[in-house]
């Protein structure tokens, strides 16, 4: 998040959806219309103590008044969900950027939902649109208990939909195959979740003899081991922040974010593993190095943006639009 802004809203309620997760609904205190969104986008919210963390968009698109996330506290929280559930309150003030949609429903004739625990949040303004549209849609959904399962309620009202719910204490893991082989063939999968929840529904797509189109969001890069360990290994390279007028050179062990930093104090960043896109920024000349988890084949193939927490150049330079 920068400097300044994008909004500035009030928590206008606050309410435990289940075990450990609590909303938040935040509105313009001057009752201006909120910027539009569409299922699959997250806010970036900047917390008093100055940390910047996204959560995903879980209430109603057509309500224009107001924005509601859901956070989970955390046990391996890195200080975003702990603070959140420590200390806002309703009334307080916060900065807020977006919406942003890395996560986009498509067109589809069914759809397969997916969820692991908080993972629920994006998915849930999905299954409304495919209600309202008409379409055929089915949710799994798994959780460690019943009452750590957010949003029962609303997804029980929900209309024209197959819901498996999967409470691990009640009946183990879910079961990703059968799901899978109910599915219309035409379906697109949709899944968010822990990793092993990821890693088990691309096993379970790689073994059928026509894979589905799956699309998946994570809460942490697979791999951030490895991902340091790249940093350390790659070669130098310059980068031209063109707005600015500054060169700086990125050395091995350094992330183009960390070089940016040190000039530009103020560029935005959150999770520095790739996964949440709040580093984005405009390529303007030279070969990205793409090693996120956000961004499509597609669009790194185009190189035309780059999340420069963890993605480096192809070559010896980099013009950045900052």
């Amino acid at each position: 998040m920068t400097g300044t802004p994008a909004l500035r809203l009030t928590v206008t309620r606050i309410r435990y959806e289940a075990e450990g997760v609590l909303s938040l609904t935040l509105a313009d205190p001057a009752g201006t219309p909120l910027p539009e969104w569409t299922p699959g986008a997250h806010l970036d919210l900047r917390l008093p103590s100055g940390l910047t963390r996204q959560y995903s968009l879980c209430g109603d698109p057509a309500n224009r008044h107001e924005y509601r996330v859901a956070v989970l506290l955390a046990e391996d929280s890195r200080g975003g969900s702990r603070e959140i559930h420590a200390t806002v309150r309703q009334g307080d003030m916060l900065d807020v950027a977006g919406p942003r949609n890395h996560f986009r429903l498509v067109d589809a004739p069914a759809y397969l939902f997916i969820a692991g625990g908080i993972g629920i949040t994006p998915l849930l303004p999905m299954m409304r649109q495919a209600t309202a549209a008409g379409t055929p849609w089915s949710l799994l959904y798994g959780g460690r208990t019943r009452p750590s399962m957010a949003f029962l309620d609303e997804i029980g009202d929900l209309s024209g939909g197959k819901v498996s719910l999967a409470p691990q204490d009640e009946a183990g893991l879910p079961d990703i195959g059968a799901q899978l082989r109910e599915a219309p063939p035409e379906a697109a999968v949709y899944c968010c979740g822990p990793e092993g929840l990821l890693r088990a529904v691309r096993s379970q797509c790689a073994e059928r003899p026509d894979p589905p189109t799956v699309h998946f969001e994570r809460f942490a890069a697979a791999d951030p081991a490895r991902a340091a360990a790249d940093q350390e290994t790659s070669a130098a390279f310059e980068v031209e922040l063109r707005r600015s007028g500054i060169r700086l050179t990125v050395q091995p062990g350094t992330t183009v974010l960390d070089a940016v930093r040190e000039v530009l104090p103020t560029a935005p960043f959150s999770c520095g593993e790739g996964v949440c896109g709040t580093c984005e920024t405009t390529v303007l000349d030279g070969v990205p190095d793409h090693r996120d988890e956000l961004l499509t084949p597609e669009e790194h193939e185009s190189g035309t943006t780059m999340l420069i927490c963890v993605s480096r150049c192809r070559g010896p330079r980099l013009v950045l639009d900052l």
